[in-house]
């Protein structure tokens, strides 16, 4: 096994400030830079970083603090239009920003949709910024850190795709860029990555194993780098500041392809914790990061709580266990998320014994 047993890892985003949007609005206006909003994130990223040594959190993230910037829209602008705006094949506008259309994101609330990016030619490639964030982030843990990336599905399948008019050939160009930054990473000394995908639940075979097939080409040659891939339903629907809704998944439709995820090349697979019995005897030599923490609850969970959960895996061997969250805590208040990660730390002294 990769980790020793009941690691504790996050999803990736954490705690996002409510006045991230009203610097924006001054950025906006030209009361304030673009440098000043870039300093406030950078101050975040450290302050994201500071929580999750602070509550016992083994391996870290920046936070994806640097990624977020429109708080109607994050975390996808964070997971989508970040990357978009780096690589060529994506429209842009005559002062080089992203050109975006509205595109619906689910069937299960039309009032939902996404500033979705233009794909008008070939993608090409371009640094994802990755190696930097990793060195940034390092320079301020004393933990080891992990780096997250979108996957090619998703990256392809929001897209408003005007050039390829297949699906499968525009993720195989994206993993080829995704490849070359993962192999800087790598030689840059990171020993974690994390690949995300929330869409598989909606999706056919034809395309599920198509993505999977993309993912496998991303990660090729790596050698010295654990991978991970977080794979949920879309756990964004929480608090009004989104779109009031509380308790569901975006792409939640009453299937599960554990028989496909299972086939990626990873070394660990998170999950949404309520989903872990989709994976017995499907694992393998595979690691799974139980989503034992709910982002989906508003309340802070006991360790005791949490570690009920996993004891109802009976299945599950302890040395193929890590614990994670159930995904992003970017839409909880920071004493919530904070509390969420002591207690996922505390959790792991109880399963240790």
């Amino acid at each position: 096994m990769k980790y020793p047993k009941y690691t504790t890892t996050v999803v990736g985003a954490y705690s996002l400030p409510r006045w991230y949007e009203s610097l924006e609005k001054q950025v906006e206006v030209g009361a304030l830079g673009k440098a000043d909003m870039a300093d406030a994130q950078f101050r975040a990223t450290q302050a994201a970083v500071l929580d999750q040594e602070i509550a016992g959190i083994d391996i870290i993230t920046g936070g994806e603090m640097h990624r977020r910037t429109n708080n109607r829209h994050a975390p996808p602008n964070a997971m989508l239009n970040f990357f978009w705006q780096k690589m060529p094949g994506f429209a842009k506008k005559a002062d080089g920003t992203l050109e975006t259309r509205r595109k619906p994101i689910t069937i299960k609330d039309k009032n939902v949709f996404h500033p979705a990016a233009i794909c008008t030619g070939p993608i090409g490639y371009a640094d994802l910024g990755l190696v930097d964030e990793f060195q940034m982030v390092s320079t301020y843990a004393r933990k080891p850190v992990k780096i997250t990336m979108t996957g090619p599905y998703m990256l392809a399948k929001v897209t408003h795709d005007e050039h390829y008019e297949d699906i499968a050939e525009m993720m195989q160009d994206l993993a080829k860029v995704m490849n070359k930054n993962y192999k800087d990473l790598e030689a840059a000394g990171c020993k974690n990555l994390q690949i995300d995908e929330p869409l598989f639940a909606i999706s056919d075979d034809k395309e599920i194993q198509a993505a999977v097939n993309a993912i496998n080409m991303s990660i090729e040659g790596l050698k010295k780098m654990c991978v991970q891939v977080h794979v949920c339903q879309g756990n964004y629907a929480v608090g009004a500041d989104y779109d009031g809704q509380i308790g569901h998944r975006y792409f939640d439709f009453g299937r599960y392809p554990a028989d496909f995820i299972v086939k990626i090349n990873c070394d660990v697979i998170l999950n949404e914790g309520d989903m872990t019995p989709k994976y017995e005897g499907k694992l393998g030599n595979k690691q799974l990061a139980v989503g034992v923490v709910d982002v989906q609850s508003l309340n802070v969970e006991s360790a005791e709580t949490l570690a009920e959960r996993i004891h109802q895996y009976k299945w599950l061997a302890p040395e193929q266990t890590l614990l994670t969250t159930s995904c992003g805590l970017n839409h909880l208040p920071r004493h919530i998320a904070f509390g969420k990660l002591k207690a996922l730390a505390d959790v792991k002294k109880i399963l240790r014994g």
